[in-house]
């Protein structure tokens, strides 16, 4: 999906595209509509560099069943190395 902001509605706010990114994934993280792996790849980092994020900004991190079924995969495929 691709959306569309137009440059007259973020011209205020001083922000780059891939800040306003990554604000939005951490935003949708919060709100539980994104799992760690989505919002990190929203936010185009990998969820090492996500977590340090929301780390220093107090943000818990909740992890889905899907978030623990990509870690042990992450983890299987880092043994098998």
């Amino acid at each position: 999906m691709t959306i569309t902001v137009p440059d007259e509605t973020i011209s205020g706010l001083d922000i780059a595209e891939d800040d306003l990114r990554r604000e939005l994934a951490i935003a949708l993280f919060q709100q539980e509509k994104l799992t760690l792996a989505q919002a990190s790849q929203m936010a185009g980092v990998n969820r090492i560099q996500f977590q340090h994020t929301l780390a220093a900004r107090g943000i818990p991190v909740h992890f889905t069943p899907d978030d623990w079924q990509d870690e042990l995969q992450s983890l299987d495929r880092l043994r098998s190395r």
